[in-house]
């Protein structure tokens, strides 16, 4: 945990050991990313909560450079806090690589169940007997959890992947966002809730030749999002 007020770090480390969780904390960033890069090598962590305002930097920028770092660092799933109400700070957290965003004041019971979430998703949502899917040119191996186009690494966060796990794994079927959501996330849609296109846009800068004329990942206006079947063709 990066958090620089150290009264709630303290309350959420107890209430986290307390329902299973081992909880380090960092009071700023410098602190934390040092943490995380000592301990990459061993895995250490499973999670990174993120304060979004901290004294020695911004927790975007923190994030930015999470993603950055080499594997299994840059996919270590992260979770945000932030004192801040305004949708655009959370946009923008998505887009970075955040695979959740949490607003202060929060419930503990929900940011454990948050967490939690993520966890299971980056354990995986699909179950297919082949566990490397391939569609032309590009490869999801769902066992490494790694995407490949023309045999070169796409990184993306442990959330897209699931996402795009679970869209390859229904090639061919107008997926809602609210199914999409319900499907990765396991809840229901938020009213206005921008996040799934968020992450539609960051998989396709990671696998389209041209993400701004998709052939991957294509938009059925008032339905959804499909993913093609036959691609490279």
């Amino acid at each position: 945990m990066i958090e620089d007020d150290q009264r709630l770090a303290s309350m959420v480390a107890t209430y986290l050991n307390q329902n299973g969780f081992e909880v380090t904390h960092a009071g700023t960033a410098s602190e934390g990313l040092l943490q995380l890069q000592q301990a990459a090598a061993t895995q250490a962590y499973s999670i990174v909560l993120l304060d979004l305002m901290l004294p020695d930097a911004d927790g975007l920028d923190v994030c930015r450079q999470i993603r950055g770092q080499a594997q299994p660092l840059a996919s270590m799933p992260i979770v945000m806090l932030t004192a801040k109400g305004d949708p655009m700070d959370r946009v923008v957290g998505l887009e970075l690589g955040a695979d959740d965003y949490i607003p202060k004041p929060f419930e503990p019971r929900e940011l454990l169940a948050r967490l939690r979430a993520v966890l299971r998703r980056q354990q995986g949502v699909a179950t297919n007997n082949e566990r490397v899917l391939r569609f032309g040119r590009l490869e999801i191996d769902l066992d490494a959890r790694v995407i490949r186009l023309d045999d070169q690494e796409k990184p993306v966060t442990s959330y897209q992947f699931n996402l795009l796990a679970a869209m390859a794994d229904r090639a061919g079927r107008v997926l809602s966002r609210e199914q999409l959501m319900d499907v990765v996330k396991g809840e229901p849609l938020e009213a206005f809730d921008r996040s799934i296109d968020v992450h539609i846009g960051r998989l396709r800068a990671a696998i389209e030749d041209d993400p701004k004329q998709p052939k991957r990942i294509i938009t059925v206006r008032g339905a959804g999002y499909v993913f093609a079947k036959a691609q490279d063709v």
